[in-house]
């Protein structure tokens, strides 16, 4: 039996939405497809993506570079957060590239790449001010002597130099320039230590857009390629949202008035009325924390959840309307019927469009189009 909620995936906004940021940014695109997608479904979107002329792809594991390796993907594909202790033998031999921003890490893919029998393609990952992964200005020129010497003795091939910005979304914050600037120096200093990198690579999906002096070699849009505005406080450039989740009413029913909804009745009638009860819950991805708050789209109208968010189910009123059961509910989506959009949904709950995507629930089936 098919779960009643689905999200449906236009793979045809997916490169629309490729082909826009390719064009804004004038290079290159390195499409992120981590995190199954971002819950969009990893494999028919990686495909769209190439389709669309993205020339790399790029994950968070070396396990999710796996799977689309098995699916015949053979483009180009970097695994950026390698964990301590991490498999990266099969990595290597099905040429997926590593990002590196350790001295240990170094020794484990060269270690790796022995075992492989063959070179690990490596990025070095560059701290410039997000305090994440990589190296500082202080810690550099020790991973670049590392990899360095790990490329003169064949066991590895330095092929980029990359790092991420932290407010790209904020153009105007001051760590912007700064971490430009770091960028730009340490990829110097590389490059006179004897580096010499196929690619360079630092803006994400809002820099793409907005930030012409982070676009290097190639770009590595994320959320833009979904459609979602990375930036929602800047204009928006044009994208267009490639997921719709729907769901069905499964109850329809009238209630008295002073009627107590779902756990705890943070919700009580004010008069007679219908209520509707939708199948989604915060097992499928519907935030607990959306209780009263989130809107979706059923029986004509905009409709905000009447009490709190079960795991599996949350009830609506309807009033007077007419409802019912096996009636389309509609979560979010690209707002063309007056629907809520994710990005709605995340400032309503005080988070970003990001998460409301790729914490859709694996249940969830992804009915892909386009």
């Amino acid at each position: 039996m098919t779960h009643p909620t689905r999200a449906l995936v236009d793979l045809s906004a997916i490169r629309d939405n490729v082909r826009l940021l390719a064009e804004a940014a004038g290079r290159p695109v390195m499409a992120m497809v981590k995190a199954d997608a971002y819950g969009h479904g990893a494999v028919p979107v990686a495909r769209a993506a190439l389709d669309a002329g993205a020339t790399w792809l790029g994950v968070a594991f070396a396990d999710e570079a796996l799977a689309l390796r098995a699916a015949g993907i053979t483009a180009p594909l970097l695994a950026g957060v390698c964990p301590p202790g991490a498999d990266l033998v099969a990595a290597i031999k099905a040429e997926v590239d590593l990002g590196v921003g350790s001295i240990r890490l170094v020794r484990e893919a060269a270690d790796a790449a022995v075992a492989a029998g063959r070179p690990a393609r490596v990025h070095l990952k560059a701290d410039t001010g997000m305090s994440r992964g990589g190296q500082t200005v202080q810690g550099w020129p020790a991973l670049v002597e590392a990899a360095l010497k790990a490329e003169a003795e064949g066991s590895v091939r330095i092929i980029g130099i990359w790092s991420h910005m932290a407010c790209s979304d904020e153009p105007e914050h001051p760590s912007v320039a700064g971490q430009t600037a770091a960028f730009a120096e340490m990829v110097r200093y590389a490059e006179n230590a004897g580096v010499r990198p196929e690619l360079r690579h630092l803006a994400n999906s809002s820099a793409a857009l907005h930030l012409p002096d982070t676009r290097w070699d190639l770009v590595r849009p994320g959320i833009a390629i979904y459609g979602l505005n990375p930036a929602p406080a800047l204009p928006d450039p044009g994208l267009r949202p490639a997921m719709t989740v729907t769901s069905t009413v499964t109850v329809a029913k009238r209630v008295p008035k002073g009627s107590g909804v779902s756990y705890g009745h943070q919700y009580t009638t004010e008069r007679e009325t219908t209520v509707a009860l939708v199948p989604a819950g915060y097992a499928d991805g519907v935030p607990r924390a959306g209780s009263g708050i989130l809107e979706v789209l059923a029986a004509g109208a905009r409709r905000r959840i009447a009490g709190r968010v079960c795991m599996d189910q949350f009830v609506l009123d309807v009033g007077d309307d007419a409802v019912a059961e096996g009636d389309e509910v509609v979560l979010f989506g690209p707002g063309d019927r007056g629907e809520a959009t994710a990005t709605d949904w995340a400032e309503a709950v005080g988070t970003v469009s990001y998460e409301i995507v790729t914490r859709l629930g694996g249940r969830v089936p992804r009915v892909h189009t386009g």
